[in-house]
């Protein structure tokens, strides 16, 4: 038996943009309304129907998810990732392809879909499980959590066109988790939840996850797909760029449209920064030994530059100094070692360690100074910059928390076993 729970073939949609054919005129209103259009539709066709454009909102997408698996679909606004979840959910059709699903499915596409305006939020509960092939039974068996989970409990026999879109994210998401799909599709409709409830719908996710059934998240929050997902999917223009492990993808895709700067190389030594005792030649941030301009934070990461030195030096201090975008100056780190270096090409590295920094973006602020404040300082500011992202990792200090987290800095910091309180004073 196949272990496939989704697969598509050659998928693609179209559609066109500009004025299309309308149908023969049957009221008297039609009738002027198109003897007005006329003259400007012979026109349009004289110019070779430039009204007309046709676009490709998917274009031949083939992959195939397999039963449990948490697939993140990433992308810049209009890349198609909508389009693909409507088309899988059977809200819209392909203009071409195949799209096979095995299972039970259930979506979370857009605020309130499936609902009835008119029913309360308990019969839309009863609603969209029978939709999704629950018996009543099952519904009813599952009834209390969906209500706890949506917090919505002295609203429920309220018709559901008087809710908030807030209420509706609630119920709609408590209603898709809870009743059990095989299949489940969420798109960015949880940004419209206030940041708790978006907790708690992650923290569900990874539960259902957890308990074997196949996930298709569409988001523009990369820290919760590097976490939630098993494997990412970045579409670009109605295509698939890549797919693979999110940190990978995630650290492709924010390299394409970064501009961060990983840092610098100065050929002849006359162009470096600096005076006649020392130039600054190259930095570079650096991961698992690679420049680069994309860290994850859960790893090592190092910045490293070269000075050329013009003459004998002595007591030179080397500095790095970390700031976030906002010009907050997270640390600023000096080699005071006393030193006497001849003069020559030498590369200094300052370590950050793994656990240390948060999701954002850095600049970094390099300085060769010396203790005699008479001679000059070289001091760059803005040498490198670099976006640092999370990952899914084992000692991640978020954990198994997928939402947002505070801070500038993520500290992974000792902390003591809990100990009984008794005989202590106080």
């Amino acid at each position: 038996m196949s272990n496939i729970a989704i697969s598509t073939e050659l998928l693609s949609k179209r559609y066109q943009i500009g004025a299309l054919r309308r149908p023969t005129s049957s009221t008297l209103q039609e009738v002027l309304l198109d003897t007005l259009r006329r003259p400007f539709s012979r026109s349009q066709q004289a110019n070779g129907d430039a009204g007309h454009k046709t676009l490709w909102a998917l274009k031949d997408v083939s992959l195939d998810i397999q039963h449990g698996e948490v697939v993140g679909i990433i992308g810049r606004n209009g890349a198609g990732k909508s389009t693909l979840l409507k088309i899988l959910s059977r809200i819209t059709e392909p203009s071409a392809g195949t799209a096979t699903i095995h299972g039970r499915v259930a979506s979370l596409l857009e605020v309130g879909t499936g609902f009835h305006p008119e029913l309360t939020g308990r019969e839309n509960i009863f609603l969209n499980g029978a939709i999704l092939g629950m018996s009543k039974v099952d519904i009813a068996r599952r009834f209390d959590e969906i209500v706890a989970f949506s917090e919505i409990e002295q609203f429920l026999d309220t018709p559901v066109k008087h809710y908030s879109s807030g209420m509706y994210v609630r119920l709609a998401f408590a209603v898709a988790a809870h009743l059990e799909p095989d299949v489940l599709f969420v798109d960015e409709v949880l940004a419209v939840g206030d940041a708790r409830f978006q907790m708690k719908c992650l923290g569900r996710m990874g539960e259902a996850a957890r308990d074997g059934r196949t996930i298709i998240f569409v988001s523009h929050n990369l820290a919760a797909i590097a976490q939630l997902c098993q494997r990412a999917i970045w579409l670009d223009q109605g295509s698939i760029r890549t797919e693979g492990k999110p940190q990978q993808v995630l650290q492709e895709y924010l390299s394409e449209g970064s501009t961060q700067q990983a840092g610098f190389r100065i050929e002849r030594v006359e162009d470096g920064v600096g005076d006649d005792r020392v130039r600054l030649m190259t930095v570079h941030v650096l991961q698992a030994g690679e420049p680069t301009a994309v860290v994850d934070i859960n790893r090592p990461c190092s910045v490293e530059f070269e000075f050329e030195l013009l003459q004998d030096a002595m007591n030179l201090i080397s500095g790095v100094s970390l700031y976030t975008f906002s010009d907050l100056c997270l640390f600023n780190c000096c080699d005071w070692r006393p030193n006497r270096l001849p003069r020559g090409r030498y590369v200094k590295r300052m370590e950050i360690p793994a656990h240390t920094l948060a999701e954002g973006k850095f600049r970094a602020l390099i300085q060769l100074v010396f203790y005699d404040p008479d001679i000059p300082s070289v001091v760059l500011p803005d040498a490198a910059t670099f976006d640092a992202v999370d990952s899914e990792h084992p000692q991640a200090v978020r954990g198994h928390y997928k939402g947002d987290w505070p801070g500038v800095m993520r500290m992974g910091l000792p902390w003591s076993d809990a100990e009984p309180a008794i005989g202590r004073p106080g």
